[in-house]
């Protein structure tokens, strides 16, 4: 093909289908490209191509709505301008695009197109050769645009000297370049570099574009300058004058402004909306009942787009950002229920137990009718998972009235997605918060900061320390998000933060939090949980009704003790929902049933043994639970382990809620070493170390010996440890009692009850030292059938917080010494333990 202003334009390329603009020639012309097939175009050839050819590309314009793009190609227009690309700057905010700027060679007529995916790849023909013509005619043509353009010159200069140059840099580009164009362009490309330059909507260039004679192109070019000096003798015409000044005053730039959109508009429908969008955009900054500092901000940011053209990247930005702070709530909110007694029977039907928590809302209500100006509290539910603090945490929004919200931190590593990223960089946002608040719309929601002890940190900062402002109520009122820059409010904001555990929390986001802890359900409470709650939302989620399934109390214990160990209900609903499937086989088998043949049931030697539809409901007892279950998993095996000497039961806390241990112990001959195995830490081996040395310090008065009878429980004698479950790490204090016990059977050749569990830390003269997770630890002991509990009497007071009917089922050996803990482990006491132990049932 011949070369268009001396680049060689390739009979064969790959189009660019431009949702918005004309591109002539000669004129250069920023493309957003965000459709599928022009993202390919630029990802493919322009992205991949070393060569200047690979630069060269086709544009043609597409009248179909970007938003409707679909697998199908849209008509093509026959005539477009081929162009070569000069800069590609890629984006990924709001959504992944390319801002192409293109520069117009010739135009060009498809005569063929040879593929359609993965972009558009046409033949073409080219349009750039100027045609014989009258040359009669193009010279008055000539002649009188040239005169138009002396007169729009002499009318800028006019402009210039009135001060009103600031007013044609909005509405006339590169007014001062119209003259210089009179003498350097070639003839036949003045009509397109004048359609480009003037302000002129798309279908009036599309009409430039399409003519293909320069004669035409002139008689199209002629009217759009002659509307363009019409419309600057009208601003001309609205200035005023003071009499007696010796200085002009004008009409305020703005106003001027807008007389010159409406004469556009008036002259032209089809020209674009952008005055009125940007009019409606100021409305809505002012209607947005922003603080003073704010819309500062927000009217400085929208004087800056007023003057951008739509073209410049920058533009979308700006615009993203003042669209944001329109929609932000800064004066919004909702009316909180302060009605206590509902709230309370709100949240009793949707949460069984959770008594400190509810307490905890209830006091809220209470205090926020007596003072309306309350700042939101910042709330920590602390608990194993499944105990329902997610769920709890959206019980309170609708008890409250509020909109409710929740965030996810877990495996969160960078900074930015609490505090947002700054607006300099590609792709900014706001953060999480920001856009949770325009999420919910009003300004005082209910956010439920979820997993806040998995927050990680990582080279982009720590989360953790950007959440010290936004959950410190002396500091979040004036919260600034790093994409904002400006204060935002958020004292009316109810924070609800979760945890599994306070140990990977960082002291200084700890203490601005108010702990609540979550422990978990004791299996009367997840009886209930699940007769009121699990069962009818599986049978509603099975499609089975009351009538088809009924699952006894016994049989929801069976599975709660023998196939669940758990302190929340979520393997208990999984295996309620086990039940329902295999119920929802058999009621569907029998819907089929009557009409099936009888002889089609055969299936591989087997026969269906039922031939007409189950008795309704079906009841689920211990035999149905084996065989849709499996055998059981979990079985009492405390007194079965406990049947030689050197074996104790402790008790121990996790993440995942309380679990029983089993210390073992044995000896052999060797040179006195201790062995400890099981994946122990640091503080359990400290722990097996001072059992040790205090059974040897009191090795007589215990009357403790060695193998061969030594006094010496080491002498001669190799001692090895074991705590069972290997495979998962321990550490911690509380296990000392449990090694004390433990060692004291294998040395005394004593057994340890079988219906005793025990938990407490030690010291080198054989004091007992409280521990925490008490509430987790009695109830993995209720769990696991355990009938005694020892514990540090100064745990005493921990016991309040267990459920009456555990308190009731349950023993409670509270000790201050090691000689108290001999006594209670042992039937009949231990030789040489002079103090007792104070025993109680009812603590």
């Amino acid at each position: 093909m011949a070369s268009g202003g001396g680049i060689q334009i390739p009979s064969r390329l790959p189009l660019l289908l431009a949702h918005e603009g004309v591109l002539l020639p000669g004129s250069t012309i920023r493309f957003s490209v965000d459709s599928p097939r022009n993202m390919q175009l630029v990802s493919q050839r322009l992205l991949k191509g070393t060569s200047l050819k690979s630069t060269i590309i086709g544009v043609i314009p597409n009248t179909r709505d970007p938003e409707q793009d679909t697998e199908d190609l849209p008509t093509l227009h026959t005539i477009g301008t081929a162009g070569i690309a000069v800069q590609v700057v890629g984006s990924n905010w709001p959504k992944p695009h390319y801002t192409l700027l293109i520069t117009g060679l010739c135009r060009f007529r498809v005569s063929g197109l040879l593929k359609e995916r993965p972009f558009v790849l046409a033949e073409l023909f080219e349009l750039g050769r100027v045609q014989k013509r009258t040359e009669w005619s193009v010279r008055m043509l000539l002649l009188s645009v040239r005169n138009v353009f002396f007169f729009f010159s002499f009318l800028a200069r006019l402009c210039v000297s009135l001060q009103l140059l600031g007013m044609l840099d909005m509405s006339v580009p590169a007014v001062a370049k119209f003259r210089r164009l009179l003498d350097s362009l070639p003839r036949e490309m003045l009509p397109d570099v004048v359609a480009s330059m003037i302000r002129t909507s798309n279908k009036e260039k599309l009409q430039v574009l399409d003519a293909v004679s320069l004669e035409e192109r002139f008689r199209r070019t002629l009217p759009m300058l002659t509307r363009q000096i019409e419309g600057l003798k009208l601003l001309k015409k609205s200035r005023k004058m003071t009499p007696g000044s010796e200085k002009r005053v004008y009409i305020p730039l703005r106003q001027n402004l807008s007389v010159w959109r409406q004469f556009s508009l008036d002259r032209d429908e089809d020209s674009d909306d952008d005055g009125d969008d940007t009019a409606s955009l100021e409305k809505k900054v002012h209607g947005a009942n922003m603080p003073e500092a704010a819309l500062k901000v927000s009217l400085k940011e929208l004087k800056r787009l007023k003057k951008m053209p739509q073209s410049m990247p920058e533009y979308a930005l700006t615009r993203n950002y003042l669209d944001l702070m329109v929609e932000l709530p800064w004066s919004r909110s909702t009316k909180d229920c302060l009605d206590i007694r509902a709230a309370r029977v709100l949240l009793d039907n949707d949460h069984y137990a959770m008594e400190k928590l509810k307490r905890r809302v209830l006091e809220y209500l209470a205090v926020r009718q007596l003072k309306t100006s309350l700042k939101g509290p910042i709330l920590c539910f602390v608990g194993p998972p499944g105990v329902g603090k997610t769920s709890v945490g959206r019980s309170i929004a609708k008890t409250l009235g509020r909109e409710f919200h929740r965030i996810a931190l877990g495996g969160v590593c960078d900074q930015s997605d609490i505090r947002g990223h700054r607006r300099t960089y590609v792709g900014s946002m706001p953060g999480r918060i920001i856009n949770g608040l325009k999420t919910v719309g009003v300004n005082n929601p209910v956010f439920l900061l979820d997993e806040v002890d998995k927050l990680g940190k990582s080279l982009q900062g720590d989360p953790a320390a950007a959440l010290l402002e936004v959950l410190d109520p002396e500091q979040n009122h004036s919260f600034t998000d790093h994409y904002l820059n400006v204060a935002f409010d958020l004292s009316q904001v109810l924070f609800i933060a979760t945890a599994n555990t306070t140990a990977t929390i960082p002291p200084a986001l700890l203490d601005r939090m108010e702990v609540l802890q979550v422990p978990g359900y004791t299996q009367e409470e997840k009886v209930e949980i699940a007769h009121r709650h699990l069962i009818p939302n599986q049978l509603e989620q099975h499609g089975l009704t009351p009538q088809q399934l009924h699952i006894p109390q016994e049989s929801t214990q069976d599975i709660i003790c023998r196939y669940t160990r758990e302190a929340g209900v979520r393997s208990l609903e999984r295996k309620i929902g086990a039940i329902c499937r295999a119920v929802a086989v058999k009621v569907a088998e029998g819907h089929r049933l009557p009409e099936t043949d009888a002889s089609t049931l055969e299936t591989s030697g087997c026969i269906l043994r039922e031939a007409a539809p189950p008795e309704m409901p079906i009841v689920i007892d211990q035999m149905a639970l084996k065989d849709i279950l499996g055998p059981p998993l979990f079985e009492l095996e405390v007194s079965e382990r406990l049947t030689l000497p050197g074996v104790a039961l402790g008790l121990a806390w996790t993440p995942l809620g309380g679990e029983i241990m089993f210390v073992e112990a044995s000896r052999m001959e060797g040179e006195g070493q201790l062995t400890l195995t099981g994946q122990l830490g640091d503080v359990m081996k400290e722990s097996a170390h001072l059992a040790i040395s205090w059974l040897r310090a009191n090795a007589k008065t215990y009357q403790l010996t060695n193998m061969v009878g030594a006094p010496d429980p080491l002498e001669g004698t190799d001692i090895h440890l074991h705590f069972p479950a290997g495979a998962v790490t321990k550490d911690g204090p509380s296990a000392g009692v449990t090694i004390v016990t433990c060692l004291a059977s294998l040395f005394s050749g004593r057994l340890v009850r079988s219906d005793i569990a025990m938990t407490g830390e030690i010291t080198l003269r054989g004091l007992v030292l409280p521990v925490g997770g008490i509430k987790d630890k009695v109830l993995a002991a209720h769990r696991a059938g355990v009938k005694r509990v020892i514990l540090p009497k100064r745990n005493e007071k921990d016991l309040d917080e267990l459920p009456a009917n555990v308190r009731a089922q349950l023993d409670f050996v509270t000790a201050g010494n090691l000689d108290e803990v001999l006594n209670a482990s042992f039937d009949g006491g231990f030789p040489g333990a002079q103090a007792r132990p104070h025993v109680s049932s009812k603590l």
